[in-house]
């Protein structure tokens, strides 16, 4: 009896044994092993690669979620292809893709290479694959569908109208966030009846509860919005979320407490962190408190800040009389220091909007003039310095010269010597012969 029974309890295991086998198994053949054909045959298919090295420990450490990714795309029917490729094997074609550091995963689509840097955990790299994968703006057609997809992710990125130019804008930030959320598209009456528009076309997020309407003039470019909007107000971060908060140029306060831990002082400070992200945002992502008052000096660009509010006629008529008195604090203006400033800023804001567009027509735009200012620098140094030399050469020449003539001189001067000489000497001899004559 016990050895049936034994037998009997051996067989599931036996069974989970073969079952796992078989995942295995299908997991190595579900994960491709690239090499250099895979240039050429790429472009028609959507490619999930794994850039490893063989020595790298990260790399085996990741493996079996590999090979869990590559079973579960499978087994949903995703038309992803799962692979890896040895990035020291086959370097050349790492480096085409831009692979720094192992390991590293791309989405290959097209033309197009998308990086993932999220946590290596089999769900968040499916989720990545999913979304890269799929359409850049996925329409909404529905006030259910809306709901649905509301309750399935935290933030949520909706444009709403037809045809503009804000669209165009809007399908180009997609194509180059999409790697860290998806984007939305809906028509007016899709979105819940609280929403209020104030003008179409719009881009709305919507999260903590809420949702936030997208001001050109207020929020800046559409890219730098969405980027900073796309994390909630208050969330768990890890080291994957703490480095693309970097990206946004937040102030990041951080609660380090205890999820598990329910004692009242990691619960009262885990309130505190929640209460300030959900009821002060407006009051730390704008320099103004709005509504407010500002006064312009439009003859030298100052303006004035009211220190106090402003709660009636008495109170703003104060206010600028303190101005026009002298009292008041002016900002801004059309100083020296602040024309630099500005030129610093314009010159700044400019060169940065050109690298990040186009990074290689920044190099050709600033880079050329530089080179061009650099080489006629270098002539007119090389110049001065042979025009020197040549004069150097010419004062030295003028000098042996002078010194020719001056030798030249001298001879002349020993001949006219001899040349008396010769002529007094002729002259006594005469006179000797005379005076030999007078006395013979």
């Amino acid at each position: 009896m016990a050895a049936a029974a034994g037998g009997r309890t051996g067989s599931p295991l036996w069974a989970a044994a073969v079952v796992a086998f078989a995942l295995a198994s299908s997991g190595a053949v579900f994960v491709e092993d690239l090499d250099e054909s895979f240039k050429e045959n790429r472009k028609d298919d959507i490619w999930l690669v794994d850039f490893y090295a063989p020595w790298c420990g990260h790399c085996k450490k990741l493996e079996p979620v590999w090979n869990e990714v590559g079973i579960e795309m499978k087994n949903m029917g995703s038309p992803v292809k799962v692979g890896k490729m040895d990035a020291t094997s086959f370097s050349s074609i790492a480096s085409e893709f831009g692979v720094r550091g192992y390991p590293t995963i791309k989405l290959l689509k097209g033309d197009l290479a998308y990086n993932y840097r999220g946590p290596r955990t089999k769900d968040d790299i499916i989720e990545f694959a999913n979304r890269v994968a799929g359409p850049l703006i996925r329409p909404l057609p529905s006030q259910h569908m809306f709901e649905h997809v509301q309750k399935r992710h935290r933030v949520l990125f909706v444009y709403v109208g037809g045809e503009s130019p804000l669209k165009e804008k809007y399908i180009e930030v997609a194509s180059e966030l999409i790697v860290y959320t998806y984007f939305f598209s809906a028509s007016e009456d899709v979105l819940p009846e609280y929403v209020t528009l104030p003008e179409l076309p719009a881009v709305v997020v919507f999260k903590d509860g809420t949702y936030f309407v997208y001001d050109e003039y207020e929020d800046g470019d559409l890219s730098s919005w969405i980027n900073r909007e796309r994390f909630q107000g208050y969330l768990n971060v890890d080291g994957f979320t703490l480095y693309e908060l970097g990206d946004t140029g937040k102030l990041v306060a951080i609660a380090v407490i205890d999820d598990k831990n329910s004692s009242l002082e990691h619960t009262r400070l885990k309130s505190i962190i929640q209460e300030v992200a959900r009821d002060y945002r407006d009051h730390f992502h704008s320099d103004l408190t709005i509504p407010t008052i500002v006064v312009l000096n439009t003859s030298n660009q100052q303006y004035f800040l009211p220190d106090r509010h402003i709660e009636n006629t008495e109170d703003m008529v104060q206010f600028i009389n303190s101005i026009l008195d002298g009292t008041a604090e002016a900002q801004g203006g059309d100083g020296v220091l602040q024309r630099i400033k500005r030129i610093i800023y314009d010159a700044k804001s400019t060169v940065v909007s050109v690298f990040k567009s186009s990074p290689l027509l920044g190099c050709f735009l600033f880079g050329l003039p530089l080179g061009v200012i650099s080489i006629m620098c270098y002539g007119i140094c090389t110049a001065d310095t042979d025009g020197g030399v040549d004069e150097h050469e010419a004062a030295k020449k003028e000098n042996s010269d002078r010194e020719l003539t001056d030798e030249g001189s001298e001879e002349e001067q020993e001949e006219e010597k001899n040349e008396n000489y010769t002529e007094l000497s002729d002259g006594d001899l005469k006179q000797k012969d005379l005076l030999e004559k007078k006395k013979d």
